[in-house]
């Protein structure tokens, strides 16, 4: 399997912690791979029309995307039901994490991308102030989740969620707002395979 990967997006290390966790992380060849909201990169085009990462090919020539898709396509090859629960109350509770975290992750690139990619003088308060509210009220209720238990995607989705946070708004502050998943990721970062997948540190 190929991955088209970045090890600074938090969307691409979600795939390669449940690739760790579920032992198929030597199985995938990482392609390093730039991504940009305002450039065209025509070799990543040809395999993902909307030129996002993470995009896999499979071992048989199929190219799936985004996250969530492959994530599933990883369980499901490692015999399904380990990181996404099979069926029941189990199964639409970590649907729901997996989405509330990505959601977090949406605002926070979007908030990224009007610092980073803007000249000072053109960047929009009110955009960065509203994207920057939804990603706060997602972490105010990711601190009501239940996160404990088995590692599904749920938890897996929240930790790489937070890693961002560290990595790009360092002085955001969410611990001490949400003492619960302050604790409760004091753990998680610990994990090998979230070690094993830390961005770069600059």
């Amino acid at each position: 399997m190929k991955l088209r990967h970045n090890p600074a997006s938090p969307y691409v290390r979600k795939v390669m912690v449940v690739a760790h966790e579920l032992g198929l992380a030597g199985r995938i060849e990482l392609l390093n791979t730039a991504v940009s909201p305002v450039e065209v990169n025509a070799t990543l085009a040809a395999e993902n029309p909307l030129m996002k990462i993470p995009a896999l090919v499979t071992d048989d020539g199929q190219v799936l995307f985004d996250s969530p898709v492959i994530c599933e396509y990883l369980d499901n090859l490692s015999g399904g039901g380990k990181v996404f629960p099979s069926a029941g109350k189990a199964r639409w509770t970590a649907l729901r994490q997996q989405a509330l975290g990505d959601g977090i992750l949406d605002a926070l690139i979007l908030c990224r991308y009007e610092i980073a990619a803007r000249p000072e003088d053109k960047r929009f308060a009110g955009w960065t102030d509203g994207q920057m509210k939804k990603a706060h009220q997602g972490l105010a209720a990711l601190e009501r989740e239940d996160l404990s238990g088995p590692r599904t995607i749920g938890a897996i989705t929240a930790g790489c969620t937070l890693g961002y946070l560290d990595f790009r708004f360092p002085n955001d502050g969410w611990r001490q707002r949400h003492p619960k998943l302050a604790e409760w990721y004091r753990g998680v970062e610990a994990l090998p395979s979230m070690q094993a997948t830390k961005p770069p540190a600059s």
